[in-house]
């Protein structure tokens, strides 16, 4: 940053740090978002850099991490790539796709990022501010970091995190998990590796996920207060969040609660499992019981089983093939299983996958041109540029209903002509959108590029229907509370929860 470089805000930003990855700062910022948007303000969420394969489109076809589309939800307003200007999409090999904007730029490894890419992820993130507080010039900026704002060896070249909070002269706060241990380590840690001039940027402290009677940290509060000279604003209980993680790894921890389900989905564990938000009004289903299939074994306990998005697909159809999950999954649809893959689950579902352009990780194998599943006679061929876009359509089958959603892809399916004696069917009007077809013994393979698929209440519910059918169980003819209205109780219970241990009137001046 150019030294003196400053943005003044009408309303001065809250920006939350974290001393480390998966301390709680996108819930806590989801949190905030929605407790000023119930106060009568206007909350902006803004992420300069973010790393995830967790995505989503804006309507101008603009890539955007999830968690920044979410907090944008709690804010009452429609996301904008403006929002999360800088997105990483991790694709292996320690590479990235660069976005910025919401548009690709390229590809990075993590030795060159900062050299090739500093310069101009700082002017976008500048280009983003000045766009926010054009169009809601009365906001205040509820602004995230990313991991610890104090990795020493990464702290002269951050962009997302002190940078940030010096250019706003950002209100900040630090949060800190103590489920994790060492909080005042962490906390003490993180505060004497700042200069002083950032250090007094941190204007309060939250102690995240505490377990069991919170007067019993009462004389921890007041030693970090004593230690710190900054005041503890909130220690916020252990809270049973149904929000997706930001990274994939903590997929494996995220149990299902549902012991008596009806329905057991299985859901395979790509190693570059993207979009995994796709799954979450599943998670809300209490019906459903979920479980993430990670190696070869017999899937014929599930009911349904879903292959999800991928950011290589290629790498990852290997790695079924490799690991025998692919063996597993053709026997699963021979018994009568019913499939279903979304983008690129449904590419894998298909005869073969061509990458040309090495899009989609077969670069470092013998073939650009490899096999898939099978199942579907499809082909998918990737090209250089990718598709963005939201979607309107509306459904074939299950049922007729309108469909929304969005799709993030490289590929482009079309059938496979070789395979023309096998019948397939359109799931939506849009015929590119996605297909299936009926086993002769029964099970259904479906596959379909609308990420999202699953927030469309109707179609979810006549899908479910689908499966209860052939497991003889009652038709669900009630129709289900609204995935999307499901979210927004899920948000305001988690303001609510941090509302009631959380002071943030200082930050409103």
């Amino acid at each position: 940053m150019e030294s003196g470089e400053k943005f003044k805000a009408i309303k001065k930003p809250i920006m939350v740090l974290g001393t480390s990855s998966g301390a709680g700062k996108s819930l806590t910022v989801t949190a905030i978002c929605r407790i000023l948007k119930n106060l009568g303000e206007e909350p902006i969420p803004f992420k300069g850099q973010n790393m995830s394969n967790n995505a989503w489109v804006d309507w101008n076809g603009g890539e955007m991490a999830y968690s920044q589309a979410l907090q944008a939800f709690a804010c009452g307003i429609v996301p904008s790539s403006d929002m999360n200007p800088i997105l990483l999409k991790p694709q292996g090999n320690s590479t990235s796709e660069v976005i910025h904007l919401g548009k690709t730029k390229g590809v990075t490894t993590a030795k060159n990022y900062y050299k090739d890419w500093f310069i101009p992820g700082w002017e976008v993130i500048k280009k983003s501010l000045n766009s926010i507080y054009k169009k809601y010039p009365n906001c205040r900026l509820i602004i995230e970091g990313a991991g610890s704002p104090v990795e020493m060896n990464l702290i002269h070249r951050d962009l997302t995190n002190l940078r940030i909070a010096k250019y706003l002269n950002a209100n900040c706060i630090l949060v800190t998990d103590i489920e994790r241990g060492g909080v005042f380590a962490q906390i003490i840690g993180t505060l004497e590796l700042m200069k002083h001039e950032e250090k007094k940027l941190i204007k309060g402290i939250i102690i995240n996920r505490f377990r069991g009677d919170l007067s019993l940290f009462e004389e921890g509060k007041k030693w970090i207060e004593k230690k710190t000279k900054i005041p503890v604003i909130g220690i916020i209980p252990w809270l049973n969040d149904r929000f997706p993680p930001e990274d994939s790894l903590d997929l494996l921890e995220k149990k299902s609660e549902f012991t008596n389900p009806e329905i057991k989905v299985g859901i395979i564990k790509l190693p570059s499992i993207s979009n995994f938000s796709d799954f979450d009004p599943l998670e809300n289903e209490k019906s459903i019981l979920i479980e993430w299939v990670k190696k070869s074994q017999n899937l014929n306990n599930y009911d349904f089983i879903i292959l999800p998005g991928s950011k290589q697909t290629i790498k990852d159809q290997i790695f079924l093939e490799d690991c025998g999950l692919s063996k597993d999954i053709r026997e699963y649809s021979n018994n009568k299983g019913n499939i279903i893959g979304i983008c690129g689950g449904l590419q894998m579902l298909g005869n073969t996958l061509n990458d040309p352009y090495f899009k989609e990780g077969s670069k470092g194998y013998s073939k650009q041109k490899i096999k898939g599943l099978g199942l579907l006679p499809l082909k998918t061929t990737f090209f250089e540029k990718k598709l963005t876009r939201q979607i309107n359509s509306e459904s074939l089958w299950p049922c007729q209903a309108k469909i929304n959603g969005f799709e993030i892809h490289n590929g482009q399916t079309e059938f496979d002509t070789t395979h023309s004696s096998l019948k397939i069917n359109p799931i939506f009007k849009d015929q590119d959108l996605g297909w299936y077809k009926e086993n002769e013994k029964g099970g259904t393979i479906a596959g379909t590029y609308i990420h999202g698929i699953f927030e469309n209440d109707n179609w979810r519910d006549q899908y479910l229907n689908l499966i209860r059918k052939r497991k003889n169980l009652p038709i669900n003819n009630t129709k289900s509370l609204s995935y999307k209205i499901k979210r927004e109780s899920i948000i305001d219970n988690l303001a609510n929860e941090f509302n009631k241990h959380l002071t943030l009137e200082s930050f409103l001046s």
